[in-house]
């Protein structure tokens, strides 16, 4: 495995592992916030999935800039 190809995949790693926490603690975020108001609580649910989308986006974005 090439050094590159070594730190994609650790990259990728800390990636879904990160989106994996968050969607595992979601409801019970969503659900917390949803006390206080209900509208606040979609607003950071739909914040928080989108974010899981918008970093594959941005590292594909860096990766094209990169000439890749």
């Amino acid at each position: 495995m090439s050094p590159e190809s070594r730190s994609q995949a650790i990259a990728a790693a800390v990636i879904l592992l990160g989106a994996a926490l968050v969607i595992y603690f979601l409801p019970t975020i969503v659900l917390w916030i949803g006390n206080f108001s209900p509208t606040l609580a979609i607003v950071v649910g739909v914040c928080l999935i989108m974010a899981f989308f918008a970093v594959f986006w941005l590292r594909a974005r860096y990766q094209r800039g990169r000439g890749k």
